[in-house]
């Protein structure tokens, strides 16, 4: 199985999206080397991939909608994600079960 690579930084943890817009559901693909993958409903336009993006993983990893940034990558379908208050082993935890 491929390890996702998440990087602890202070008290927030930073990782790699592959963001498919456009597709049939919402939901977690796969692990694409050490970036996760995920397809999304939403079009690449106005930024409503994005903030679907945010919501999908806030939900899916359970904290708060605030604490999930997109900090590279806006406008690109790979995106740099920072999510502030929780632990590495926790998202991955939660990504992966």
């Amino acid at each position: 199985m491929e390890q996702l690579k998440i990087q602890q930084a202070g008290n927030a943890v930073v990782f790699s999206v592959k963001v498919v817009p456009r597709s049939s559901k919402t939901a977690l693909a796969v692990i694409l080397g050490v970036m996760l993958k995920v397809k999304l409903a939403a079009a690449p336009e106005k930024g409503k991939a994005n903030q679907s993006l945010i919501e999908f993983l806030a939900d899916t990893i359970c904290v708060k909608k605030n604490t999930v940034k997109i900090t590279a990558g806006l406008t690109s379908p790979i995106k740099t994600i920072e999510i502030t208050g929780i632990s590495a082993k926790s998202v991955n935890k939660k990504l992966t079960s």
